[in-house]
């Protein structure tokens, strides 16, 4: 006990030695709070007040979720896989897989990213013949998405004119396609998930009565819907309430626009009968001309809950202001210190360029390649967004469950086999008359026997019918395979893999294809369910989180949102105006 609490300062001690009780922990930036979200677990597990089983704990990324599991198992001789550690979506995903039957779910339901969904809207707006000028479908994303956070079925939108009852209209339509297929959207992880919970008295005590200890990590970062998610599942003014410790920071609370609350923060305080917060404010990270700075700005903020950050580390160098009469010349000016910093020994990888939006990147981005800089662009093409990881994973899709429409058109000629745009629409006429998948559709265009399809040459099948002989063959011919041998399967039966060794681009592509069947070895070996359904879900939760890297030593630029949490010897910020 004394190791794992030593080294800690008075407000980090304070609050992982709390009693029984829900807190709340106002964490500076790089005041440490992952070391006392990790060491509170610890304590609560080494000082026999609880088991590993009864924690659950949520982050905001997967990547965080893995570092907390590897710290704990690092003070603990234990193995963290009875705690319940993962994102709000990825927690939901796990119960709502549990209990799909009560949901309402298929056993082998699918996750659509935020380019499915988009996709999956365009075409509900074209059966229902809805210009998409009027109603644009990003636009239409964005309030079902809104709605959905905000805990209301489309039944439940309140429409105040024509235009919002149209979307009201077109939310139903969509509700409806993705019953149809299947599919559940992120929004939907947490709405349905809360809806199993609310609704199934029994199941939500039985998760009460798991989980006595929930730790919320990045607070100010929640939105209405995960807040009433985290009330209902602590049993908030219940006799068996769970004890909540939430960790988060209204001043870093940047996030809105994606729907995050940051005063959820002054609820918590108020619904929980927290009669304490607790601040922790020495920083680790940086010198104390930067925190001044830091703390001017932000106390012009009357709505913060309000601390003041400091650092034993000394003022350091002073901030520096450029004041440029253009972009040309600010781009100029930054590249000149850049390669001043790397001429002293500096890595390239140690200086973070940060703007506010990508599009102010080209600029800079110009000048650095004039200048032989070598750069990276954090958030750029995602490996799950890359056109033939995507081909491949609704090929996967298919394989696990033949009723996704999404993934069935993103394939159905692709590789091409003949199939033009008109035989698509007739499928999806006879779809929408039989109120179906177009899967089931097809299978109805074919014979609707797929035993006897199997037996006919492939000679004299062609379009449609070489489609879905096609996937039926790989479905019967992975059932009970190992998931990478599924996947090398599905590549070569696909055609996938010759299709891109004739393209200009295939060393890169075929690459990645073979990263996917890694990638798929990896999961199998730290999973404890190792099924396509699994895998798929894994896919979707993880898209966007990690980006590939050579190895070599380059510049970071991002923007000023991708780069909350991460540490760098020296920053630009371009464009302060």
């Amino acid at each position: 006990m004394t190791t794992l609490l030593a080294g800690l300062n008075p407000e980090q001690l304070q609050a992982i030695t709390l009693p029984n009780q829900s807190a709340l922990i106002l964490a500076g930036a790089g005041s440490g709070k992952t070391r006392v979200l990790t060491t509170r677990i610890a304590h609560l597990i080494q000082s026999g007040q609880i088991s590993p089983h009864s924690v659950l704990a949520v982050t905001f990324t997967n990547k965080a979720a893995k570092e907390m599991l590897a710290r704990i198992s690092a003070m603990l001789p234990i193995n963290p896989r009875g705690m319940w550690v993962g994102t709000f979506h990825g927690l939901c995903h796990r119960m709502l897989r549990a209990h799909h039957q009560d949901a309402g779910l298929p056993p082998t339901f699918q996750i659509l990213d935020s380019a499915d969904q988009l996709a999956m809207i365009k075409r509900v707006l074209k059966a229902l013949s809805i210009d998409d000028k009027k109603f644009p479908p990003r636009q239409v994303q964005w309030f079902i998405n809104n709605a959905k956070e905000s805990g209301l079925r489309a039944a439940q939108v309140v429409a105040e004119d024509v235009f919002s009852r149209r979307m009201q209209e077109l939310y139903q339509a969509y509700e409806q396609q993705c019953h149809r297929e299947g599919v559940v959207d992120f929004a939907e992880l947490l709405l349905r998930c809360y809806e199993l919970l609310s609704r199934n008295e029994l199941l939500c005590l039985h998760y009460r009565e798991r989980f006595h200890h929930i730790l919320v990590d990045e607070f100010q970062d929640t939105n209405p819907l995960q807040y009433k998610w985290l009330k209902l599942l602590a049993g908030m003014g219940t006799a068996t309430m769970a004890t909540v410790f939430a960790v988060g920071d209204d001043d870093q609370s940047i996030y809105a626009f994606r729907g995050a609350c940051s005063s959820n923060m002054r609820d918590f305080e108020r619904d929980f009968g927290i009669s304490k917060v607790i601040k922790l404010e020495q920083n680790y990270r940086s010198h104390g001309n930067i925190l001044d700075a830091a703390n001017a700005l932000i106390q012009n903020n009357p709505e913060r809950l309000g601390k003041n950050l400091w650092t034993a580390e000394g003022k350091g160098e002073p901030l520096r202001i450029y004041n440029a009469p253009n972009d040309f010349d600010e781009a100029a000016f930054i590249i000149e210190e850049i390669k001043a910093l790397h001429h002293d020994g500096l890595a390239l990888s140690e200086i973070a360029l940060l703007y506010r939006s990508n599009a102010q990147s080209r600029v800079l981005e110009h000048g650095l390649f004039n200048a032989g800089l070598p750069y990276r662009v954090y958030g750029g093409m995602r490996f799950f967004d890359r056109q033939e990881i995507k081909h491949a994973l609704a090929y996967l899709r298919l394989i696990a469950n033949p009723d996704d429409d999404g993934a069935l058109l993103r394939v159905i000629n692709f590789p091409a086999r003949g199939i033009g745009p008109r035989s698509i629409e007739q499928l999806n006429d006879a779809a929408q008359t039989q109120n179906s998948s177009l899967w089931t559709a097809a299978l109805e265009k074919c014979g609707g026997d797929t035993e006897d399809l199997l037996q006919q040459s492939s000679k004299n099948l062609k379009g449609i019918t070489g489609f879905v002989q096609l996937i039926t063959r790989m479905r019967q011919q992975c059932a009970g395979l190992p998931l990478p041998q599924v996947i090398e399967h599905m590549l070569t039966q696909s055609e996938l893999l010759m299709h891109y060794t004739k393209e200009r681009e295939s060393a890169e592509r075929l690459e990645n294809l073979q990263e996917l069947v890694n990638a798929a070895t990896l999961f199998v070996h730290e999973a404890t369910d190792d099924s396509l359904a699994e895998f798929l879900a894994h896919a979707s939760l993880e898209a966007g989180e990690h980006q590939a890297g050579s190895g070599q030593d380059a510049l970071q630029l991002m923007t000023v949102h991708a780069a909350k949490g991460l540490e760098f010897h020296s920053v630009f910020l371009s464009g302060l105006e």
